[in-house]
């Protein structure tokens, strides 16, 4: 049985914290084992130094979606934290609606998972505007750094036990029954939400406008204290005065090492 040693886990861990942001602790090794196995055997790697070797000379890309899809865990739900999206709707929204004056809203979803994060607030933002939401342009802009989920979340299908913490008009307007278990979310909010892959460890970011809101809850827990300082200023330099950032209830943010302001729990203002 295929075995990972101390100095092969120190190289694999050291390289996808460097290329990642993730910090895998030697607790880990044995999910990493477990996870990479069948990938070494189906591409008959010997061990896990040839893995490494493997991984860093591939230059089609494919072994590094593969071993991030592996190494990531992408648990999300609808209205997963929903004090976050009650304040968006209540507080957030009613700003925007006064301040953004050309009608471009920019919100982002830094680390979409699965979907279901941006097409909720697809449907808040639907609800609010109601009739006059020709009137404004909101697509969303849904970022993953797998691939694998980013085809999940642009399918849009979602058996019936995911959909039920979704509001029952929710359901009824923004959702049609595909076969006895799934529901697909409908092409109006679909074509709202604008989905790319993305690293989040990237030098710079490369968008031309601030974002009035980003969304990245519950990715920074698989950071260290540094790497989370340096992409929380990222996010800093990329939010318009006024504009918020909302991060994962059990994520922390250094309020001596940031310039964002918390305006309510893991919720923070650019001001």
């Amino acid at each position: 049985m295929l075995a990972i040693t101390e100095r092969e886990f120190k190289q694999l861990s050291g390289h996808i914290k460097a290329n990642y942001g993730i910090h895998l602790k030697k607790e880990k090794k044995s999910l990493v084992t477990g996870r990479l196995r069948t990938v070494l055997e189906n591409e008959g790697i010997k061990n896990f130094s040839e893995y490494c070797d493997y991984i860093i000379s591939d230059k089609t890309g494919k072994a590094v979606t593969t071993l991030v899809d592996k190494i990531t865990t992408n648990h999300t739900f609808f209205m997963r934290e929903p004090s976050h999206f009650y304040y968006f709707r209540d507080n957030v929204m009613p700003f925007l609606e006064k301040t953004v004056k050309d009608k471009d809203l920019r919100i982002w979803c830094a680390a979409c998972a699965t979907g279901e994060e941006s097409y909720t607030l697809a449907m808040i933002m639907d609800e609010f505007f109601g009739r006059n939401k020709g009137m404004w342009d909101t697509k969303i802009l849904a970022t993953d750094i797998s691939a694998k989920v980013l085809d999940v979340a642009r399918r849009g299908i979602y058996n019936d036990n995911r959909i039920m913490p979704l509001p029952p008009a929710w359901r009824m307007n923004y959702l049609k029954k595909i076969d006895d278990e799934n529901y697909i979310i409908s092409d109006k909010i679909k074509n709202e939400v604008i989905y790319r892959k993305f690293n989040l460890m990237e030098e710079t970011f490369p968008f031309r406008k601030k974002f009035h809101v980003i969304f990245c809850r519950n990715v920074m827990i698989y950071f260290d204290r540094e790497t989370r300082n340096e992409l929380i200023e990222k996010f800093y330099d990329m939010t318009s005065y006024g504009g918020y950032l909302f991060i994962g209830h059990s994520e922390y943010i250094d309020r001596t090492k940031t310039k964002y302001k918390y305006v309510a729990p893991s919720i923070y203002r650019k001001e």
